[in-house]
């Protein structure tokens, strides 16, 4: 297992919810974060949850569901002059519940991939290629194990797209000491997976961290359930 104390995470999404948990998890163990919200306003809890642990606390905003507004929060995290240690691609949309099935709008796929997958792509092409020189670096793409639910089509295969990506950009990397994985939080009690979800919101640590503390001899291009390693 490796050491993360004092590298640098960028937790996309992380003003609540999963986000959150994974900015605590991370700060826990040492590693300062890059939080990221639609609005700075939104990171203000997170920062103050932060405020416990001795790491530096950085705050980036933007939309991540257009090409302009990804390079510009991409822009936001170069200007802080730090490296990108982490890469947490966790920041994602669900498209609306369609009891027909063949009710979803084309912008309700695009707006799913945008943000979802393409959005991911770009973050990794800012941030990947520089981990591949310092000769470390650890990526983690939010996934869902939804399945059989034609009614959030859009949204189950973004997430399914992402899988494929994250197989196919690790094996680019295979060779290095940058492990690029995906990781499944699990049916969560979270404003995305309702209150009518099983397990408590708190349950995604440790095992959100775990695809972070591989070594380079470790899975990439994996699949992890964060639940596999709840309390």
């Amino acid at each position: 297992m490796i050491d993360i104390h004092g590298k640098n995470a960028l937790v996309t999404g992380s003003s609540r919810g999963v986000g959150q948990q994974i900015a605590i998890g991370l700060a826990q163990k040492g590693c300062n974060v890059v939080l990221h919200a639609r609005t700075r306003e939104s990171c203000r809890t997170t920062q103050e949850l932060l405020k416990r642990y001795k790491v530096d606390v950085y705050v980036v905003s933007g939309e991540l569901s257009e090409e302009k507004s990804v390079n510009e929060v991409i822009t936001q995290v170069l200007s802080l002059d730090i490296d990108i240690d982490i890469l947490y691609n966790n920041a994602g949309v669900m498209s609306p519940y369609e009891a027909d099935i063949w009710n979803h709008s084309w912008d309700a796929w695009m707006t799913s991939m945008k943000t979802n997958v393409f959005s991911m792509y770009t973050l990794c092409g800012a941030f990947v290629p520089p981990m591949e020189e310092r000769g470390f670096g650890r990526v983690v793409n939010l996934i869902s194990d939804i399945n059989k639910t034609p009614e959030l089509a859009p949204y189950s295969a973004s997430k399914w797209a992402v899988i494929k990506l994250t197989e196919d950009l690790a094996s680019k990397y295979i060779d290095t000491n940058v492990n690029i994985n995906a990781l499944d939080p699990g049916w969560l009690r979270t404003d995305m997976g309702s209150q009518e979800a099983p397990n408590p919101l708190e349950a995604v640590l440790p095992g959100a961290l775990v695809p972070v503390f591989m070594d380079h001899s470790g899975a990439s291009g994996e699949a992890f359930e964060a639940l596999n390693w709840a309390n």
